[in-house]
């Protein structure tokens, strides 16, 4: 009799695109803590790329921090046919969220907010809040 195959480690994976290193590796480190394959870019370019070149590892979410990223054509057309949902966080008011990339947005947050704020949306937005909320708990 065979073994079943082991579950995957990790759950849904996370992109993160932000240029500022330590906000990006405590949300990175909060998301790996709950569970999930998050992993961090500086540049949406970076990101973009990564899309490209490996289509087998398309995120469940992007998280893009729209503050100090600027979004081009190009790049808001190639979101958009990756057809990868969104989550943007600024603090830069409506204009930022009018700059946000056009296609699956899925939300948009606004600071002031913590790294647990941004998490329980990602949580929201993958469906694995009932699971997360189980894990902490066992």
């Amino acid at each position: 009799m065979t073994a079943a195959p082991e579950p995957p480690a990790s759950g849904p994976r996370v992109w993160i695109v932000n240029a500022d290193h330590w906000p990006r590796a405590y949300l990175r480190a909060e998301l790996i803590e709950r569970g999930y394959d998050a992993i961090g870019f500086e540049t949406l370019k970076d990101a973009l790329a990564r899309l490209v070149l490996a289509r087998a590892l398309r995120p469940a979410l992007l998280i893009l921090d729209l503050d100090g990223t600027v979004v081009d054509e190009r790049q808001r057309a190639a979101l958009a046919a990756a057809r990868v949902p969104i989550l943007s966080v600024t603090g830069a008011g409506a204009a930022a969220v009018d700059a946000a990339p056009s296609g699956p947005l899925a939300a948009t947050l606004r600071r002031p907010l913590t790294i647990g704020a941004i998490a329980d949306a990602v949580d929201r937005l993958t469906a694995r809040a009932s699971a997360t909320s189980r894990a902490r708990w066992t």
